[in-house]
């Protein structure tokens, strides 16, 4: 019996996109692809969400492409500039999930410790959360099961009982080795159809 929801957030709630910064430092689109591709990789970026401070993580880079170092600067001087909407038809399921009553709602999240509280500032549906587990502030990310398993030790959450959300099949598989029930996120409207299958919603 499924008593508690357990949400991935960016591109599940939450709009984060690189380009939307770069686009204002690159005129051509296919250096600013070269460059995200393959100076500020996703791996040099899971690094800082798995807690090495984004100083660290910067001059790191720096010193690997010294050539591009106003670029990479610019990657968390001016981050806040990545982050989108709110996911309004994803943010509404968890509206209804939660005024339903029946469900605790929790998120784990890849993100950094010291970029987050700009996400907590933006979006107010972040203080819905019966609670939140940030990979930064425990220095350990997803899929790595020793951070799922934070949350369900910390808010007492039996696996079985759990349902897991998140956009990268690599967390889904991992969640699902430990026995949470999960939902490759593709869409809002998926997921609702999904929900509903199941009389989660």
């Amino acid at each position: 019996m499924i008593n508690t929801i357990i949400f991935d957030l960016g591109a599940v709630l939450i709009d984060w996109n690189p380009t939307y910064m770069y686009r204002t430092l690159f005129s051509d689109e296919e250096e600013m692809k070269h460059f995200l591709t393959n100076v500020t990789t996703s791996d040099w970026n899971e690094e800082q969400d798995a807690g090495r401070s984004l100083q660290e993580g910067t001059e790191i880079l720096v010193n690997q492409f010294p050539e591009h170092e106003a670029n990479i600067r610019a990657f968390y001087s001016r981050w806040d500039e990545m982050l989108g909407e709110a996911l309004h038809d994803t943010v509404e399921i968890f509206k209804e999930l939660k005024q339903t009553g029946k469900y605790k709602i929790y998120a784990l999240t890849n993100w950094s410790a010291e970029t987050f509280p700009l996400a907590l500032e933006r979006f107010e549906f972040l203080h819905w959360f019966d609670g939140i587990v940030v990979s930064g502030t425990e220095k350990m990310r997803k899929p790595a099961p020793e951070f799922y398993q934070i949350l369900l030790d910390r808010h007492d959450v039996k696996a079985e009982d759990a349902l897991f959300i998140d956009d990268n099949y690599r967390n889904i598989l991992a969640a699902e080795k430990l026995g949470i029930k999960s939902i490759h996120f593709t869409s809002a409207e998926e997921l609702r159809k999904k929900l509903l299958s199941m009389n989660v919603l």
